[in-house]
């Protein structure tokens, strides 16, 4: 039972470092351009060593 009121604290800290880094992705602007990066996945780029 003692062990709980190790793990609580714990996880706590936990949770409010994972609230931090949202909030600096967001302040960040992490999130601004979700639609750019989805379709950069599906098209390759040409690169300048491949014309032949």
């Amino acid at each position: 039972m003692s062990i709980i009121f190790i793990l609580i604290p714990i996880a706590l800290v936990f949770v409010a470092i994972g609230i931090g880094v949202f909030f600096w992705a967001v302040n960040n602007e992490q999130f601004e351009d979700l639609d750019r990066q989805a379709s950069n996945i599906l098209f390759e780029e040409k690169k300048e060593d491949d014309e032949q």
